[in-house]
C-alpha cells in the first residue's frame, strides 16, 4: 500500500472508488486519525513550470532526490476554489524516477483526469494525503514522494524481487466538486420500447428480471430507455453510481447482477467494455437503459466467464461521481 500514488493512482483510485460504492463500512473518526508529518523538506529542490493545456509540466529537481520517507507538499499555490472535506477532487499527473528525473507516465497529453473523494475512509488510508490536499485550491500543483526498495533475493519462500527506485509524482488540481448522493432507484418517464426487445419486469425484491422470448441476434448495439431521466447526461469519461443485471442473449443466463451484491457498482465508464460506453453515453442520471450488446462490443465469441456471445443488461444509473 505504501506505493498508492504511482502512475494513474491504481490502489487510491480503488480505495476511493469502493468507500463511495458500499457505505458499509464504518468510517473512522476525524479525532481518532493521526496524520503523519509531510516530511516536505525532502521535496524542497523539486521546482514545476506548467507548459499549457494538454502538456505535460517541466520538472526539476536535485538529483537523485533523497526521499527516505513517504513526502508531500504544495510546489505552487492555485488561485480557484479552495478544497474541502467530502469533496472529490479531480488531477493530473505525471511521475518521474526521483534518482534520474526519467518520465515514467502522464496523464497531461491525454487530458485524463483522475478522481479521489476526500472522505473519512479515504483519511483514515491516507491521513497525509488527505491533509495535504485539504491544504490546497484548484490549479496547485503538489509534490509526492516514496522512497525506493531494496532488492530481494529469492529464496524456497518467496521469489526474487528487482530494486525499485524512489519515485516523484506531481499533481495539477484541474476540479473539486462536492459529492451528491446518488439515488436510491431509478426514476423518471416510463418509456414503451418497440417489440422485438428482451422484455424486463420488476421481481418483488424490485430486481429487474430479463426474459429473451424472441429477441433475435443484434446486428449493431441496442441501448434503449425503458425509463428516462431528468438528471445529467453522462459522458464517456464519467464515473458512475449503477445498478445492473446481466444475461447471455442465448439461454438467458443471469452471469452478474450488482443486486446479489447487495450494493451498487461504481465504474468508469471508459473502462469498461464497448457496448456500455457507447451504449450509456449521453444517457441521463435516473434513467434504467436496456442494452442488448453484440458480442464483438462486448467480451468477443469466447466470452469471458459465464458471459457468452451476445449480451443483453438492465442498468439502472443512479449518480455520476
Amino acid at each position: 500500500m505504501r506505493r498508492l500514488l504511482v502512475l494513474l493512482l491504481p490502489l487510491l483510485l480503488l480505495v476511493s472508488a469502493c468507500s463511495q460504492e458500499a457505505g458499509d463500512t464504518a468510517a473512522t473518526s476525524s479525532a481518532s486519525v493521526s496524520i503523519p508529518p509531510s516530511n516536505a523538506e525532502a521535496l524542497a529542490s523539486v521546482k514545476v513550470a506548467d507548459q499549457g493545456k494538454a502538456k505535460a509540466p517541466t520538472v526539476t529537481f536535485d538529483k537523485p532526490l533523497a526521499i527516505t520517507a513517504e513526502s508531500m507538499k504544495v510546489l505552487t499555490p492555485g488561485d480557484g476554489a479552495q478544497i474541502k472535506a467530502g469533496q472529490i477532487v479531480s488531477f493530473q499527473q505525471v511521475a518521474l524516477n526521483a534518482e534520474d528525473g526519467t518520465v515514467s507516465g502522464e496523464t497531461f497529453t491525454k487530458e485524463q483526469n483522475n478522481n479521489i473523494t476526500l472522505d473519512d475512509n479515504f483519511k483514515t488510508q491516507f491521513p497525509m494525503v488527505y491533509t495535504t490536499f485539504l491544504s490546497a485550491k484548484v490549479g496547485s500543483y503538489l509534490a509526492y514522494g516514496i522512497p525506493g526498495t531494496a532488492a530481494v533475493e529469492g529464496s524456497t519462500a518467496a521469489p526474487s524481487s528487482a530494486a525499485i527506485p524512489a519515485e516523484l509524482s506531481i499533481f495539477l488540481v484541474t476540479g473539486v466538486k462536492d459529492v451528491v448522493a446518488p439515488l436510491s432507484a431509478p426514476e423518471g418517464d416510463t418509456v414503451t420500447p418497440p417489440a422485438g426487445l428482451p422484455t424486463v419486469k420488476v421481481d418483488d425484491k424490485g430486481t429487474p428480471v430479463i426474459t429473451m422470448g424472441d429477441a433475435k441476434a443484434p446486428t449493431e448495439l441496442v441501448s434503449q430507455d425503458l425509463i428516462t431521466g431528468k438528471g445529467v447526461a453522462l459522458k464517456a469519461t464519467d464515473t458512475i453510481v449503477a445498478n445492473y443485471v446481466g444475461a447471455n442473449l442465448v439461454g438467458g443466463k443471469v452471469f452478474d447482477s450488482s443486486y446479489t451484491k447487495g450494493t451498487p457498482a461504481t465504474f468508469s465508464l471508459n473502462q469498461v467494455i464497448e457496448g456500455w460506453t457507447k451504449g450509456l453515453t449521453g444517457k441521463t442520471v435516473g434513467s434504467r437503459v436496456l442494452l442488448v450488446i453484440p458480442a464483438a462490443q462486448a467480451y468477443g465469441d469466447a466470452g469471458q466467464g459465464d458471459a457468452k456471445g451476445d449480451l443483453v443488461f438492465v442498468v439502472d444509473i443512479l449518480g455520476v461521481q
